[in-house]
């Protein structure tokens, strides 16, 4: 089998020639420019500056010399836009990082830096207005900046104040869209990962609204969680009218890239704390279920793409909703969370559901484990996930910054003589 094929038969549930492996495809499977930069100079490979992918994370470009010795199988469809909404144009500016890595950014994002050493990042990198994202002085990735402290209930309006979730893909995008996915099917033997999730529901990452210059409404995560309760037609109206735009919006993204990709993230919205549920599920079953279900029941009804859902944390209790929704895959599969063990939802959900992660614990094994106790790790969730099919391999989230390099290599080490590379 060739990438792609490896990938379309294990999120089919067939067992594939050897367990398909994902590294920065998504914004949550990628590996912090910080750590990349270190794993480059471990292997190797030319030193130079990385290319940041997602702002937020600071996550790098895995270029193909990295790639030629990991052996991942899936390449990601991203946006033109990064986090605060400013656009690539494949012109950069240089950026250092805490520790001294050389990264390249967007040219057209704006930085301030105050006396503490906080770095500002600013939306559509204006920085006439306030910035929108911060990194801290000994920080490796930056924060959202809730800039709508306050708000008065007599003046709130879903339909503007969240207008930009209801936006349509405009056509410069979606011919985008068309042309790049050509080329990562025509030039590649990878699946096609699309990273468009327009139906990611209360996703508090993107609550805040870094990419506005203005935003309004309630955007602190603690008053959108209580508005559930204290103003349910408010949160209400958005999750409708971000609905019936997300169905519209897969449709002229179908029309853009066809069944030249492979799978698509509708959500990444966290249900999962590490000890529980984040919202009560019959909440969910009332305010989310059904949306997501028509999101889903469109998407498989008029294209052949796999649905995927992010959620960190503890999920259990919403994998019987996730399943009759019609999800079809689940990232990360944080097994150190309450409830998450690899065996237990392998032999439940295992022919339901493909996991998509699970490969190693990054809060705990991959930066603070010897090799060897991180290369058991992997064999071990190997052994159990990837019976059936069902499975593609990746960290538990992304590779943070202050990883050595020895770890990350154990990891890869250990797919590849689980699958028999030498």
């Amino acid at each position: 089998m060739n990438s792609r094929e490896r990938v379309i038969a294990a999120i089919n549930h067939r067992q594939p020639d050897r367990v398909p492996v994902d590294l920065d495809s998504t914004a949550l499977t990628g590996i912090n420019a910080s750590t990349l930069y270190k794993l480059r100079e471990y292997l190797g490979l030319p030193g130079h500056p990385i290319i940041i992918r997602d702002l937020l994370q600071m996550l790098g470009v895995v270029e193909q010399d990295v790639r030629d010795i990991l052996k991942p199988d899936v390449v990601g469809l991203f946006g033109r836009y990064n986090f605060v909404g400013v656009k690539d144009t494949g012109e950069y500016q240089d950026f250092t990082m805490i520790d001294g890595t050389p990264v390249k950014q967007y040219k057209g994002n704006a930085f301030t830096k105050d006396a503490e050493g906080r770095i500002y990042a600013y939306p559509e990198g204006d920085a006439a207005v306030k910035p929108s994202v911060v990194m801290p002085p000994s920080g490796y990735f930056f924060d959202n900046i809730e800039r709508v402290l306050d708000f008065d209930e007599s003046r709130l309006d879903p339909e503007t104040d969240f207008a930009n979730l209801y936006a349509l893909i405009p056509d410069e995008d979606a011919l985008y869209y068309e042309k790049e996915s050509k080329r990562l099917y025509d030039q590649t033997d990878c699946a096609v990962f699309g990273n468009y999730g327009a139906g990611g529901l209360g996703d508090v990452a993107h609550l805040p609204g870094a990419a506005l210059k203005y935003p309004k409404g309630i955007r602190k995560m603690e008053d959108w969680l209580a508005a559930h309760i204290i103003y349910p037609d408010y949160v209400d109206t958005v999750y409708e009218l971000q609905t019936q735009a997300a169905i519209k919006n897969y449709e002229i993204y179908h029309q853009a890239v066809g069944d030249r990709v492979q799978v698509v993230i509708v959500s990444g919205t966290d249900f999962g704390t590490q000890s529980g549920a984040f919202i009560s599920p019959a909440l969910f079953k009332s305010m989310y279920k059904p949306r997501f279900k028509r999101i889903n029941d469109w998407i498989h009804e008029h294209t052949s793409w796999k649905v995927f859902y992010h959620s960190c944390g503890s999920i259990v209790d919403y994998l019987d909703d996730f399943v009759e929704m019609g999800v079809d895959i689940i990232n990360p599969v944080q097994f150190s969370a309450k409830g998450m063990d690899p065996k237990f939802l392998k032999d439940k959900y295992g022919d339901k559901l493909t996991f998509w992660g699970g490969g190693v614990d990054t809060q705990h094994m991959l930066p603070f484990g010897k090799p060897e106790e991180i290369e058991k790790e992997v064999e071990n969730r190997l052994a159990i996930l990837s019976k059936g099919g069902g499975y593609v391999f990746a960290a538990i989230h992304n590779i943070v910054a202050g990883i050595p390099p020895e770890n990350v290599m154990a990891v890869f080490n250990a797919v590849q003589r689980f699958n028999g590379i030498k």
